[in-house]
């Protein structure tokens, strides 16, 4: 694949390279863009890391220049800080989990396999094992469950 730099240069890049970055915007041309490079674009801004309309990207950039701009945008850290009253460092299955949470208020299993870019009915254990890690690490009350939906309890 090629991105246009300006009207001189160009540059191969990766199809993959926004993979596991759930992104929103509403221009059509950055969709087709973002989806290209393996970010999971989608319709709506509530539940992804990063909604590309609130940032400020000048027309001409690098790929590597874009990535940069998108990793630093989807840092989970102030988030997690407000959660635990302190900076801390997770894995990062954990830590957007832990961010879907506390974004929402409370989701289903199905929603945040959704919402981490997993197919509602995917038979993996990602999720199931990164919550029952956060539980095994910070207690049992620290994700609960009420009738089927996940939300964060106490520390």
């Amino acid at each position: 694949m090629v991105f246009l730099l300006d009207n001189l240069s160009c540059i191969h890049y990766h199809y993959n390279m926004l993979s596991g970055i759930r992104i929103y915007t509403s221009d059509i041309v950055w969709r087709q863009i973002l989806g290209d490079l393996g970010a999971c674009v989608l319709n709506a801004p509530t539940l992804t890391d990063i909604n590309f309309d609130d940032l400020e990207i000048s027309d001409i950039l690098t790929p590597m220049e874009l990535k940069t701009i998108l990793v630093n945008a989807s840092d989970n850290s102030v988030i997690l800080s407000q959660i635990f009253g302190k900076n801390v460092v997770l894995p990062h299955i954990q830590g957007q989990i832990l961010a879907c949470l506390y974004k929402t208020g409370g989701m289903t299993i199905n929603q945040i396999k959704d919402a981490l870019g997993y197919a509602p009915d995917a038979s993996t254990h990602t999720v199931d094992t990164a919550i029952y890690q956060l539980r095994r690490i910070y207690g049992r009350d620290f994700i609960i469950n009420n009738s089927g939906v996940y939300s964060i309890g106490k520390l």
